[in-house]
């Protein structure tokens, strides 16, 4: 059962369930807070009810990363695999009743319900975690498989959120869905290659094809970082065109990571697989505040020369 938002985005308090829907929108404050203070910051910018709603969204992501990837000692991959597909089975009938007893999950569900949140958003993520478990080395076609069920969808289903308020969602969100497809791509492969090690060494996953850690030379740093640039600069465009209460949030977190594609590319190949690159507090709240300032226009940079691959459309 949706809870309805009054103007101010508290819940309507004559609900007979409200206690427990405050309960599940805060645990999965609560996973964020604790999983990213990145993430954490920036959606302080976002008006109620949609920080609430990004929120979950975000909360059953990272409940399902660490499905796969923060597994207890006693887990092998076939219990892995069970735990996921049991989260999937319990969020796909949350969206039918509108409830579970999962707090993570009965908070996205309110979300899905309140923004148009359909399964055939859900499904492609999850396959993409499964993905995890399975495939150790990627060739362009599975990474765009996989970018777009990790990343992409995430990002329609925020653009979801972003719009549910104005006159005509839909239309709205056909008009925005390519941008936020294109952000959400870039932020996947910046993580990537900035855990290029991590993921390598510790998890035995080579996301980027091609891409040898412990031979990476600056030509092909770069490579990648045109094609994340291609998408920074496609992304910029759409920003402005998102409604006043989420602009602002979605313009720091393109700066953000435009920002780390410009320290990444001044780092040198050799150091990336070794240490991961960081964009510092101080620098993150200046970020902010002029993505503030600008009112929600993405800073400025030169456009890469177009790029032979772009995973932005597999779908």
């Amino acid at each position: 059962m949706f809870v309805p938002w009054s103007s101010s985005g508290r819940a309507v308090a004559d609900s007979p369930h409200l206690a427990y829907d405050e309960v599940a929108d805060a645990s999965a404050a609560l996973v964020i807070g604790a999983y990213s203070s990145s993430f954490g910051l920036a959606s302080r910018l976002l008006a109620e009810p949609v920080r609430t709603h990004v929120r979950n969204v975000y909360a059953l992501v990272r409940v399902a990363d660490e499905v796969v990837d923060a597994p207890r000692p006693e887990q092998g991959t076939a219990d892995r695999r069970d735990a996921l597909d049991a989260l999937e089975a319990e969020t796909l009938h949350a969206l039918d009743c509108g409830s579970s007893s999962n707090l993570v999950v009965h908070a996205f569900a309110r979300t899905a319900a309140a923004c148009g949140i359909e399964p055939g958003l859900l499904t492609p993520f999850f396959a993409s975690m499964r993905t995890d478990l399975e495939r150790r080395a990627h060739d362009r076609a599975s990474l765009a498989a996989y970018v777009y069920g990790s990343a992409e969808v995430v990002g329609l289903m925020c653009l979801r959120a972003f719009v549910a308020g104005e006159a005509s969602p839909h239309d709205r969100y056909d008009e925005l869905a390519p941008g936020a497809q294109r952000l959400g791509a870039a932020f996947q492969k910046i993580n990537f290659l900035r855990d290029l090690g991590e993921d390598v060494d510790g998890l035995g996953r080579h996301y980027l094809p091609g891409l040898d850690p412990e031979r990476m030379t600056a030509a092909d740093r770069d490579a990648w970082l045109d094609d994340i640039d291609a998408d920074l600069a496609a992304a910029a465009e759409a920003v402005p065109g998102l409604p006043v209460g989420s602009r602002i949030a979605v313009c720091a977190a393109h700066d953000l990571f435009a920002e780390l594609s410009a320290r990444l590319r001044a780092t040198p190949a050799s150091e990336i697989p070794h240490r991961r690159v960081r964009v510092p507090d101080p620098v993150k709240v200046r970020l902010l505040a002029g993505a503030a300032l600008r009112g929600g226009r993405p800073r400025r940079a030169p456009v890469p020369a177009p790029v032979e691959h772009s995973w932005a459309a597999a779908s």
